[in-house]
């Protein structure tokens, strides 16, 4: 992780914010620093990826849902990742990273993450991710059973969100995914 001083450092602090449930929205103050940034002295696109891993640890920590994954030994993975830019976060300019739950279907929980600054959203990005067991993927129900909630009525996954997803999934790990250019 290139992030990896930021992530210590959230892990040191995230627990003396206020508790969320996992239904809110995280905001995260952050600042565009050196290791963030390219030659054209904004951030990285790639970058932002990475710095989206620390809003989700953010979240998930502040609902309890680590703790949950700790001790159940689950891993998150990303599944599939969208983004979208409208400005650049330069070089020494502060921002707020804001995450949320977008909505589940029956394989994933996705979340919508934004790079945030005066006012206007800079960057949006998509993610559809799992829980993984030594057992292999665990279901969204006995996620939200451990944790002991439910999914709010009025969290509704955006038709186009699933389309995404459907048009962009490869196949399973168990099934053959040949590498032919059509």
């Amino acid at each position: 992780m290139h992030v990896l001083f930021r992530l210590l450092f959230l892990l040191a602090n995230v627990r003396k914010r206020p508790k969320l449930s996992m239904f809110e929205t995280s905001s995260v103050p952050m600042r565009a620093m050196l290791t963030d940034i390219d030659v054209a002295g904004h951030i990285n696109n790639g970058m932002y990826f990475s710095l989206f891993d620390l809003g989700r640890f953010d979240l998930m920590i502040r609902a309890g849902v680590w703790d949950v994954m700790k001790k159940n030994k689950w891993t998150p993975v990303v599944q599939a990742e969208t983004i979208t830019f409208r400005k650049s976060v330069v070089f020494n300019q502060k921002f707020t990273q804001e995450t949320r739950i977008l909505g589940l279907d029956e394989k994933c929980i996705y979340f919508e993450q934004r790079m945030v600054a005066e006012g206007e959203i800079y960057v949006q990005a998509t993610m559809a991710t799992r829980l993984l067991s030594k057992k292999g993927p665990v279901s969204n129900a006995e996620i939200l059973a451990m944790m002991g909630v439910e999914v709010p009525a009025d969290l509704v996954l955006p038709d186009w969100v699933a389309r995404w997803r459907e048009d962009t999934a490869l196949p399973g790990a168990r099934k053959p995914a040949p590498h032919l250019w059509v």
